[in-house]
């Protein structure tokens, strides 16, 4: 009688809820609980850009800590490829710069905001099949981790409308196939919906 309520219970919840609810809702879970990749998005302030504003997205040249060999522009590139996807006026720079040389750059080309990035950490563990294999060290298998930091600022003022900290971390069941690169996109694509309210 009891299987047969709490079978009833989850039927009716199951009821209540898109599949695609049911699989956000699963694949958040997994990811708190470190099984799939996962992270977290803080910003200071729920600024939201007009749809029609220009965006410019520069990264620092601050090598992050525990990883430095990292691509050098990698922050600004995932955040680019990101930001194309809502944004219809994105510019990126080709490598990093200052974040004095990043606003006159943006003010030359006449762009609105500058969403300048900062790669702040990261931790490799084994990433590939090829690396295990070569490491077979059980100290070197985990979850691939990092931090980044953006800064949006209003070009014109100079003012700072949002800063975020996105901590992001790889899953236990996708540790093979991840390297710290690897877990910038979503978490950027995310935030750069966040900036048009979606």
């Amino acid at each position: 009688m009891r299987m047969a309520l709490i079978l009833f219970g989850v039927f009716l919840l199951s009821g209540c809820m898109k599949p695609s609810d049911m699989q956000q809702q699963a694949s958040y879970y997994m990811g708190d609980a470190g099984l799939l990749n996962h992270y977290r998005i803080q910003r200071s302030s729920t600024w939201v850009l007009q749809s029609d504003s220009k965006l410019y997205i520069a990264q620092g040249h601050f090598l992050p800590v525990g990883e430095p060999y990292a691509r050098p522009n990698v922050v600004a590139e995932e955040a680019f490829s990101a930001a194309v996807e809502v944004f219809p006026m994105v510019r990126r720079s080709p490598q990093p710069q200052g974040l004095e040389e990043a606003l006159l750059e943006a003010k030359g080309f006449g762009y609105d905001y500058l969403l300048y990035t900062r790669f702040a950490a990261a931790e490799d563990s084994v990433g590939s099949r090829e690396e295990w294999e070569t490491s077979e060290q059980w100290g070197d298998v985990g979850r691939d981790r990092g931090v980044l930091q953006l800064m949006l600022l209003e070009v014109g003022t100079r003012h700072l409308v949002d800063f975020a900290r996105i901590e992001t971390r790889g899953g236990f069941l996708q540790f093979y196939n991840a390297s710290p690169d690897d877990l910038l996109r979503p978490p950027l694509q995310d935030y750069t919906r966040q900036l048009l309210g979606k």
